[in-house]
């Protein structure tokens, strides 16, 4: 007996040394927009193996009894990305009726957020911000493959100052409310990047202004100084993470960028000066011009208070026109929808008014590929289709190229070679 669980043993160990067969997918289509020329590529046969592109091939039949994703009559893209989301959050329970629920109901509405993303055609998300390390724990659990979900590039918890955005500004001092990243002062901002890398960050967020879903704080007034937003962000940068600085004001957004940052969110008031900051130093800018005809349609009704609604009303017609102002002069800029102030399943509808604000179809569909790859850090592993590139990929019906609207219901999604049921 000792001997036949030794010889099982062995045999089990020797069968775990052998190396695992390469699975090969092979993905046909009538064409496929290459987002870096802006050609259509007709007839590809894209060759995947163990997830990630090795070839592009056209009108090449695959082999026989090969593994076929068979798309024929539709259009593939790349995998689009959102830089911009909050998974565990949800627009139906604005201001106070979001406290009705358990610590963990966030961490359970994040899985279903994250399914909505990737069924929308939203491979890899940036998730900027997120309560009780939520989404580093949706990030593994969609790694271990425990739940379906896009790559998240995610920020844990925001940092902020005490009293602005990005802290816990809802509730009496009694409850000694506190977001556990905020900081005053440079060193004590240092270690807060530190805690947020420790525990799961890939990317830094910190709000630099005030923000239009918190309390007793002006969108447009400057809460982090520039010497505590450069220790933010040479700190961030000293561990390998990009920083993200969520700005609405002129001078917070410019000071932002003076400090480094690699992003800028919101960006509603920027000016001149900033755009030209922006510019020259090859800043991103991250702005988020959809969600507000749901805020103003819905957000009463979803228990969001006055005075939010009111900063809403007073900034989202000035981010539209400083998002084609900054277009116009040739800055950078990404797809961002701050998905949680609206639905997940609808930011798709961002593309459209995209479009109505001065960019090309194809430019807003670079804004959510290649753009935001490079942004990431990312350039040449997502948001593209050809050899290295995980074989993130989306198909629609029609042409994109003459209406940006398909992107608002892709007809089929795949994620690293496997087709998303």
């Amino acid at each position: 007996m000792l001997k036949f669980s030794y010889l099982l043993s062995a045999a089990a160990l020797a069968l775990s040394a052998s190396p695992a067969l390469a699975e090969t997918v092979f993905i046909s289509a009538d064409r496929m927009l290459d987002v870096e020329t802006g050609e259509y590529v007709d007839g590809p046969l894209i060759t995947v193996v163990d997830g990630k592109v090795t070839e592009v091939a056209t009108n090449r039949a695959p082999p026989a009894g090969a593994q076929v994703i068979d798309l024929s009559g539709h259009t593939l893209l790349p995998g689009l990305i959102d830089m911009h989301v909050h998974l565990d959050g949800r627009p139906e329970y604005g201001g106070y009726s979001g406290l009705q629920f358990s610590d963990r109901f966030w961490t359970a509405v994040a899985v279903g957020n994250a399914k909505k993303m990737l069924d929308g055609g939203f491979t890899t998300i940036r998730n900027l911000g997120a309560s009780d390390y939520n989404v580093v724990g949706i990030d593994q659990a969609i790694e271990e493959g425990w739940v379906e979900g896009p790559r998240i590039v995610g920020a844990a918890h925001a940092l902020g100052a005490t009293g602005g955005h990005c802290d816990e500004t809802f509730l009496p001092p009694s409850f000694e409310a506190k977001s556990p990243a905020v900081g005053d002062g440079p060193e004590e901002l240092r270690k807060r990047v530190r805690e947020q890398r420790k525990y799961g960050a890939e990317v830094i967020k910190a709000c630099a202004t005030g923000g239009v879903f918190s309390r007793n704080t002006a969108p447009g007034i400057q809460q982090l100084s520039l010497e505590e937003l450069t220790a933010i962000a040479d700190e961030a940068h000293f561990w390998g993470l990009k920083a993200a600085a969520h700005a609405h004001g002129a001078k917070g957004i410019k000071a932002a960028i003076r400090a480094g940052f690699d992003t800028i969110e919101h960006a509603s008031y920027i000016d001149d000066e900033g755009i030209k900051l922006a510019k020259e130093r090859g800043t991103f800018l991250s702005m988020d011009i959809f969600n507000t005809e749901y805020t103003l349609s819905q957000g009463a009704a979803n228990g969001v208070l006055e005075e939010n609604l009111n900063k809403e009303r007073a900034l989202s017609q000035a981010q539209r026109d400083n998002f084609r102002k900054a277009h116009e002069a040739g800055v950078k800029m990404v797809f961002a929808s701050d998905a949680a102030v609206m639905p997940h399943e609808l930011v798709g509808g961002q593309f459209r008014v995209m479009v109505e604000y001065g960019m090309s179809p194809l430019q807003a569909i670079r804004a959510a590929t290649v753009n935001a790859a490079d942004a990431l850090g990312q350039t040449g592993q997502v948001g593209v289709i050809k050899p290295g590139a995980w074989a993130d990929i989306i198909a629609v019906d029609g042409d994109p190229l003459t209406d940006v609207g398909e992107l608002a219901d892709v007809d089929a999604v795949i994620k690293g070679g496997k087709l998303v049921d």
